[in-house]
């Protein structure tokens, strides 16, 4: 799972764990066939939408054609009222009161689809949706009516800036996203001055989290998942967040001095385990840098990333080699040659050939043509079963997906 959102899906999952009775020891399921239309080999109960989007979005951020059918699966998981679930086993059955639906993979999508064109059906129901699902306060959560959150309201405002929306003007009782992530922006003056918080604790105070003001940052920006470098930033000093512009350069500022007090990188740290370098967070810092004009330290973090990364890339798959790409991007690194890697290689390795490789390979883009009929292939073997496991993951150790602030700090 991207860890960019990961936050805010257990903070929505931990919701409905809490009011589910403890599960009996199952006995392991067998693992249903992948749909062949899908990036990555995991099972994508949690997270197929999401690793797709970033999957078909990095494709066409370097110029790849992705595979058709790739594309026509993605389409199809959209529900009737336009809004992305995590995953839909069979999307030929109409979503209903089960189908758990988010706006992060709908602003995933929405990303996606509008940067590959042609798709504007797709696109302009899922804003519609987004914009259904707004809180009173401008922002969103990761689950509709879910208190809003810094990483959602970010992702959500890059899907509206996609599709051609001004983000500012999309309001609900008179508050706009900006509000929202204004609210969520430490003042200065303290050890974290400047960071994002995910959501304020259960008495309304703010703590640092990186990943959170790496995504604030970005949304604060107006950007989305794709940008390139912004203007050469002028003035480090923390000033009163009274403005997006000025909370995007206090998010920046944290993490320029966040990432170079740990060797050009983030760490996470997991209750009771030594803290260990956090890829995806670092290479989403590097595009919140330099999405603000911070090119230096985001090169000298991209420079770490291309030394250390290659692992956790070939571990987590599309998802990863997509942050990593679009860090390669905002910085103007070459990605085919990322620390000795090609990472567009690799990336297209994860799922079915780009159209120009299979048109290559087999005289005409034969594998392509099926492409309703492939997205659907396979997908029936899975049931409604996996919901069931969304209960069980608030338990598999929340931890690790919290990057800590620049003193480790943590929430109580």
């Amino acid at each position: 799972m991207n860890v960019r959102r990961s936050a805010a899906v257990l903070a929505a999952v931990a919701v409905i764990g809490a009011a589910t009775p403890a599960a009996a020891d199952p006995s392991p399921s067998p693992s249903p066939a992948l749909p062949s239309a899908l990036h990555g080999d995991k099972d994508p109960k949690y997270d197929g939408v999401w690793r797709q989007s970033l999957a078909l979005l990095a494709q066409d951020t370097v110029g790849v054609k992705p595979a058709a059918k790739s594309v026509q699966w993605l389409v199809r998981q959209q529900c009737a009222d336009g809004a992305f679930a995590a995953y839909r086993a069979d999307p030929a059955a109409a979503c209903d009161g089960s189908t758990m639906v988010d706006t992060n993979a709908t602003s995933a999508a929405v990303q996606a689809l509008a940067a590959l064109g042609g798709h504007d059906d797709v696109t302009g129901k899922a804003v519609r949706w987004l914009k259904s699902v707004q809180n009173e306060d401008g922002g969103w959560g990761y689950a509709p009516g879910g208190a809003s959150d810094t990483n959602s309201t970010s992702v959500v405002i890059g899907a509206l800036a996609a599709a051609g929306e001004q983000p500012g003007g999309v309001e609900k009782g008179g508050k706009s996203p900006y509000d929202a992530l204004l609210k969520l922006a430490l003042p200065c003056g303290g050890d974290d001055d400047g960071a994002f918080a995910f959501q304020p604790d259960k008495k309304g105070k703010l703590f640092a989290n990186a990943d959170a003001t790496a995504a604030g940052v970005l949304g604060a920006l107006g950007k989305g998942m794709v940008t390139e470098a912004g203007e050469k930033a002028s003035g480090t000093d923390c000033a009163k967040p009274g403005t997006p512009g000025q909370a995007a350069a206090n998010g920046a500022g944290y993490l320029t001095a966040a990432l170079a007090a740990d060797g050009d990188h983030l760490m996470s740290a997991l209750p009771g385990a030594e803290p260990q370098p956090d890829f995806g967070n670092t290479a989403d810092a590097v595009v919140a840098l330099a999405a603000h004009g911070d090119t230096g330290q985001a090169e000298k973090s991209v420079r770490w990333l291309k030394k250390n990364a290659a692992a956790w890339a070939a571990q987590n798959g599309p998802a990863a080699y997509a942050q990593l790409i679009f860090a390669a991007h905002a910085t103007g690194t070459d990605p085919r040659d990322f620390g000795g890697a090609d990472l567009v290689k690799q990336l297209n390795a994860t799922g079915p050939a780009p159209q120009a490789a299979a048109a290559k390979a087999g005289g005409q883009d034969g594998e392509n043509a099926k492409d309703a009929k492939d997205a659907e292939e396979s997908d029936s073997v899975f049931g409604v079963w996996w919901y069931v496991g969304v209960c069980l993951v608030a338990g598999i150790g929340i931890g690790f997906l919290f990057s800590s602030g620049r003193r480790k700090k943590q929430q109580p």
